[in-house]
């Protein structure tokens, strides 16, 4: 089962690497895109779009509750 502390020491491994992100927004709004993952924190952490060279921050409860599904660039 995963908790808040498993998913903040998975997002700390990734760090540095591309993934392919797709978050579920409010109404119904899907955001998918490819970036990295520049910076964690104790409540958030930092996505680098590279797509359009932006800075996203997600909380880690958005993996818990499956509103940011992150899976590895093929």
């Amino acid at each position: 089962m995963m908790n808040i502390q498993k998913i903040r020491e998975n997002i700390k491994d990734m760090k540095g690497e591309q993934y392919h992100f797709r978050f579920r927004g409010s109404r119904g709004q899907v955001d998918e895109f490819d970036g990295i993952i520049t910076d964690t924190f104790p409540g958030v952490f930092l996505v680098h779009s590279v797509v359009d060279d932006r800075v996203k921050s997600y909380s880690y409860s958005d993996i818990l509750i499956e509103n940011l599904i992150i899976k590895k660039d093929s």
